[in-house]
């Protein structure tokens, strides 16, 4: 197969039209799906629907046949690690956003945790600039709760905010603090952002490489408890209920977080929660077969929560799928379990991975989709996600019933660090369109 890449040209011709026609139009939120059409006239959705050129397309619009496949909001996955500024080696907001583009998502939001972390409007600033210097998508970014995230004092949220921050978070530590959680909250609810956190009691943690069971028990290491995740879920929720503020948890794991999300829900806390599909997939055996590939963090757990995942999924107490997407060179790798990095790569199999839920008769397309569209842009507040008139044309063609394995070697991404290599998979996107701009295409 070819692939093919551009870089978005921001749209200097406002008057640029594109007809994508033969297409399935799907849109999650509104609930369309139907055959039809679709008109982009410079960065924006001009018109779409069944009807939409039934009787050709005039001349001086550029045409583009779907084939018949599906043609969705572009995707979003608001949990990725793009390791610039400091770690440039591993991966590049570049790299990174050409991996994006290959999976179908058209915006990211990138985690702060980089070297220096992004605790400064400079360094906010920073990612901006790269993005539209080198970016294959949209790139959005968390800034950190607090300076250095060292968890005593916050950051000048306010500031951060006002320079394009879409919320805050320290993921890759918790703040164990509960009284600058508590102020951080207060004055997230203020600037109408999300506080997101990486939920993990660090007195249960440390020292550990895996989930605590019979399979840590046989390799003889050390492993955390699902208490861990529960204990800090569970305290954030009273502190969101506290003060007004929207709480959203990272990566979420374990049925007893799950649980305690969805009693949050069910009192009407603004509560929102993620989950990566390597912990909707796997289990901890994984960590017998791919060793320190499949070492993550939170770490993939037993067979029980993943099927909470899934249930969270199914029934809405989870709102999203977002990858946490994790690059890491071979020598941080391939070591010793407890002396390697955590993480996998995900932003090019978050989408075959999760059409699994779909194929499998376990969720429906909409369900699926929406956790990849308009439910991540709700949760860090940007007008994406949906077709619509007058949005942004930031679009994914996808061919639902291509079956294929995934082969690492071909990513896009600096870092191959994967447990799914020669995965059997079902569906990829084919066109991914940012802002009316074709970025990638597969042939």
């Amino acid at each position: 197969m070819k692939t093919q890449f551009a870089l978005p040209t921001h749209q200097n011709d406002q008057n640029k039209k594109v007809a994508y026609v033969n297409a399935r139009l799907f849109d999650a939120d509104s609930g369309l799906d139907s055959k039809g059409a679709l008109l982009t006239i410079g960065d924006s959705i001009a018109d779409f629907g069944p009807a939409l050129f039934n009787e050709g397309v005039p001349a001086g619009i550029e045409v583009i046949d779907c084939g018949g496949h599906l043609l969705s909001p572009g995707l979003l996955d608001i949990q990725v690690h793009f390791r610039e500024p400091g770690q440039e080696y591993k991966e590049t907001i570049a790299t990174g956003s050409k991996s994006a583009a290959v999976g179908g998502v058209t915006t990211v939001a990138c985690m702060p945790n980089t070297k220096p972390v992004i605790d400064d409007i400079a360094l906010v600033a920073f990612i901006h600039k790269r993005a539209r210097e080198t970016a294959y998508v949209n790139v959005r970014t968390y800034a950190a709760i607090t300076k250095g995230q060292k968890g005593e004092e916050i950051t000048e949220m306010g500031l951060l905010a006002e320079a394009g921050a879409v919320g805050f978070t320290d993921d890759g530590l918790p703040v164990m603090n509960s009284g600058v959680m508590r102020k951080a909250f207060s004055y997230a609810r203020e600037l109408g952002v999300p506080v997101a956190q990486h939920a993990e009691d660090l007195n249960l943690s440390c020292g550990t490489c895996m989930n605590e069971g019979k399979i840590s028990a046989q390799l003889g290491v050390s492993g955390v408890p699902n208490a861990a995740e529960a204990i800090i879920v569970e305290r954030d929720i009273l502190l969101a209920e506290l003060t007004g503020a929207q709480y959203h948890v990272l990566h979420i794991s374990t049925a007893e977080a799950i649980d305690a999300v969805r009693r949050a829900k069910k009192k009407g806390l603004r509560v929102t929660a993620e989950a990566a599909p390597h912990h909707f997939i796997l289990t901890d055996e994984a960590v017998l077969e791919y060793r320190t590939f499949s070492k993550m963090n939170p770490p993939l757990r037993a067979e029980r929560d993943r099927l909470a995942v899934i249930q969270g999924l199914a029934d809405g107490t989870i709102d999203a799928i977002a990858t946490d997407h994790a690059p890491h060179d071979q020598e941080s790798k391939r070591v010793p379990l407890a002396s390697a990095s955590y993480g996998i790569v995900g932003l090019e199999t978050m989408l075959p991975l999760s059409l699994s839920l779909y194929h499998q008769g376990i969720m429906s397309l909409r369900d699926v989709m929406a956790a990849m569209t308009y439910k991540p842009a709700d949760i860090i507040h940007v007008d994406s996600g949906r077709i619509k008139k007058g949005a942004r044309a930031d679009l994914t063609l996808i061919d639902l019933n291509t079956q294929w394995e995934i082969d690492p070697k071909q990513f896009m991404s600096k870092s191959l660090n994967s447990p799914f290599d020669d995965w059997p998979v079902k569906g990829r996107a084919i066109r991914t369109i940012v802002g009316g701009d074709t970025v990638y295409t597969l042939d």
